[in-house]
């Protein structure tokens, strides 16, 4: 019984976690193109004098360079995020594997059409390519993540003699 609420929980916590970043991204979608690019121009700053602190040159760095990164890094944890999410509700790994797909493109085709509804922004095609890119990124990351600690546990655990449960953590 105890095991049941501690997954019901579980399980909640991971939903909620998915659903307000789903919400963030689609928030920055919604954000007018003059704010967005202040932000952007905020963030290009602060990378550039990090650059120049360092003694490099950052000339090659520019604002659409920023968005784009963003945009991927965004979606890269979007992935991982999906990933995790899923595994707590799907233990048939193909219903997971199509799910994470079907999920991983219809977020950016919302979030890019969202886009083309706010004052200043266009929806992009090559955003939505992007977004499923840095999607796709994340599960790939998340995937070698639980690879990597799955055979660990095959192997006996952690060198003690105990098995080591780290993915039935996460």
């Amino acid at each position: 019984m105890m095991a049941e609420r501690k997954l019901l929980r579980k399980r909640w916590i991971w939903i909620v976690v998915l659903l307000l970043y789903v919400g963030f991204i689609f928030h920055n979608s919604l954000t007018p193109a003059d704010e967005s690019s202040r932000q952007s121009g905020r963030v290009l700053q602060m990378i550039l004098r990090s650059i120049q602190w360092i003694g490099m040159e950052g000339g090659w760095i520019t604002e659409y360079l920023v968005r784009k990164t963003a945009h991927f890094a965004e979606y890269t944890l979007l992935g991982i995020l999906l990933i995790i999410t899923l595994r707590q509700y799907f233990e048939v790994l193909t219903v997971r594997r199509i799910l994470q797909c079907w999920l991983g493109s219809l977020i950016p085709l919302v979030d890019e059409t969202l886009q083309l509804f706010t004052e200043g922004r266009s929806g992009q095609i090559s955003d939505v390519w992007l977004d499923m890119a840095g999607t796709f990124t994340g599960f790939l990351f998340a995937g070698a993540v639980y690879w990597l600690l799955t055979k660990r546990e095959r192997k006996g655990g952690n060198g003690d003699g105990k098995k080591y449960r780290a993915v039935n953590r996460i």
